[in-house]
């Protein structure tokens, strides 16, 4: 099953000619999940993959830059005629800021439910779950932990053939927990495995509460403010530098640090080298470009850069009201 991350607003507060605000869609499956909606976002969508009917919008703190394009996109919905309920989750205070905004966006048809959300009150969808984690910023703030449920062990075929089991329905009893001709699961299914795992910090200082929850993770996915040489700035702002990044990354054992949030001083190569230095297996992406996180036997996550002109999937056109 697919699970990839989407850069669709990869700078800090203040967005430059190539990069947009902060906006992370995560696809799994059916899942299409947005993490943070800063202006401009549902623009850059329909540049890219599209204005997908999303199924979750999660934020991860209430500073502008972080949902200021939210109400726009609830409203392109409503004149797409979306039917499909949506749910938009975030940090206490979410609500309240969302229903002062209902002059913007009215009351859409397709129903829109508000969740204000505590730490460790997980979300649970078909087949993983995403958990919440306070971070260090200024006011109520979020990461976000979505981790897939365990899966069944490899299933030896070729073991349960030589044990006596006739390939076919038998199989599927066995995989199902049931013995089988005096074979039992264990001796052919192995260990269950577990599922794959996505971190993503929002805006935050360096801070153990992300060790923890990105303890094995597949993909951190952190923010970046500053390089070393504006820590004092960082630490004021309760940012995080490329280096304390990385550190964070190291001491959870991830498997890959993807750097997003750059302050427009930088181009990028400086953030992503000053990681490297602490945390080898670090990537910045650029606006547009994908990971793609398989499963773990099939290789480790993969950054992919957008090629102009691709769309992998395509939305239905805006209708005009009538």
């Amino acid at each position: 099953m697919e699970l990839s991350l989407f850069f669709a607003g990869t700078a800090a507060s203040v967005p430059s000619a190539r990069r947009g605000l902060p906006a992370l869609l995560i696809r799994r499956g059916g899942a299409r999940i947005l993490i943070d909606c800063g202006e401009g976002t549902q623009r850059q969508l329909v540049r890219s993959v599209g204005l997908l009917d999303l199924t979750d919008v999660f934020l991860t703190h209430l500073h502008a830059d972080h949902w200021l394009g939210l109400p726009g996109m609830l409203k392109s919905f409503e004149l797409r005629d979306r039917e499909r309920p949506l749910t938009v989750h975030g940090p206490p205070g979410t609500s309240a800021l969302l229903e002062r905004l209902r002059p913007v966006f009215g009351r859409p048809r397709y129903g829109l439910t508000i969740v204000d959300l505590e730490p460790g009150e997980v979300v649970q969808r078909d087949g993983f779950e995403i958990a919440p984690f306070a971070v260090r910023h200024r006011g109520p703030a979020f990461g976000y932990a979505l981790g897939e449920q365990p899966r069944p062990g490899r299933f030896d075929a070729d073991l349960a053939e030589r044990l006596g089991v006739t390939p076919g329905p038998d199989f599927g009893r066995l995989q199902r927990g049931e013995t089988v001709a005096g074979v039992s699961p264990e001796q052919v299914v192995g260990e269950r495995r577990p599922g794959r795992k996505v971190v993503v910090t929002g805006d935050t200082a360096p801070t153990d509460a992300v060790v923890v929850a990105a303890h094995g993770a597949d993909v951190l996915v952190h923010e970046a403010t500053f390089a070393h040489e504006d820590a004092e700035r960082a630490a004021q702002t309760l940012h995080s530098t490329a280096r304390q990044a990385a550190q964070v990354a190291r001491d959870a054992e991830v498997r890959m640090l993807a750097l997003t949030h750059l302050s427009s001083r930088y181009s990028g190569s400086e953030i992503r080298d000053e990681a490297r230095e602490v945390f080898p297996d670090t990537v910045v992406p650029r606006d547009f470009d994908t990971i793609d996180v398989p499963f773990p036997e099939r290789g480790g996550p993969e950054l992919l850069r957008w090629e102009p002109g691709r769309r992998t999937e395509r939305a239905a056109p805006v209708q005009s009201p009538a």
